[in-house]
């Protein structure tokens, strides 16, 4: 499972977070570190105090320049947020996202996000994850330290992935989510047709494939879903492309 941070600006937080991960990750867990756009050194010296034991997960970090690579072969994300309102998708407390994160099968890989320490994850970073997260804490006061906000998270998804196995479910569970690479590819599929064909406009895109984005995460679609509806994006295409001016068949 991947613990992701995206454009991490303090050392000492990644550190935090590598001793969090070394606290919390061992078996049946398994947490790997992956940063996205890290705006400190990782592996520089504050880091690595605050690492204290545990510099060897700074070291074998691994590097990506979007969320979306860092989340490609994921299928289960979850990602936390503190703002509560607003969000894509309604926020969980963490047991219920995080149970819903160690109930894949251990052959499929799933993430945990934590954002930015200023400013979270963005709106489109939020439509990345099929659950959003949110830590309760007092009214007085409710932000949270990047690393405590990792070691609260990572203590309770040791608690989930080790405690009884959840009572089987009826009607069966569904297929796993779809891996981020192929539903990535599908929404570029889709918005390149949707604008040769004149549905889409360049300036209001973004905002329309959110809502796109938004709705196959609800769905959690799986892997021949996106298949299917991928095969379906391109014939489209392919058609569009063969139409005479005008649109008409001839």
């Amino acid at each position: 499972m991947a613990v992701v941070l995206v454009e991490p600006a303090g050392a000492g937080n990644v550190g935090g977070v590598a001793r969090a991960i070394a606290n919390f990750g061992g078996e049946p867990l398994r947490l790997e570190l992956r940063l996205v756009a890290p705006r400190c050194d990782h592996r520089g010296e504050e880091a690595r105090r605050m690492a204290v034991r545990a510099g060897a997960l700074l070291e074998q970090a691994r590097l990506f320049g979007s969320l979306a690579e860092a989340l490609a072969d994921c299928g289960r994300v979850v990602a936390t947020s503190g703002r509560g309102e607003g969000e894509p998708l309604a926020p969980l407390p963490p047991d219920a996202a995080l149970g819903w994160l160690t109930e894949a099968p251990p052959a499929h890989r799933s993430a945990v996000v934590f954002g930015r320490e200023d400013r979270g994850l963005s709106r489109d970073e939020l439509l990345q994850a099929g659950r959003v997260l949110r830590i309760e804490t007092g009214p007085e006061y409710g932000s949270l330290n990047l690393a405590q906000a990792a070691a609260v998270v990572l203590q309770r998804l040791r608690v989930q992935a080790t405690g009884p196995a959840p009572a089987p479910r009826n009607p069966p569970l569904q297929p796993e989510p779809a891996r981020r690479h192929g539903l990535e590819d599908l929404l570029a599929d889709a918005e390149a047709l949707l604008l040769e064909t004149g549905f889409l406009h360049p300036h209001t895109a973004h905002a329309r494939m959110a809502r796109v984005r938004g709705l196959l995460q609800r769905g959690q679609i799986d892997d021949s879903e996106v298949a299917l509806l991928r095969g379906m994006v391109r014939q489209l295409r392919w058609a569009s492309r063969r139409l005479p001016p005008g649109g008409h068949s001839p």
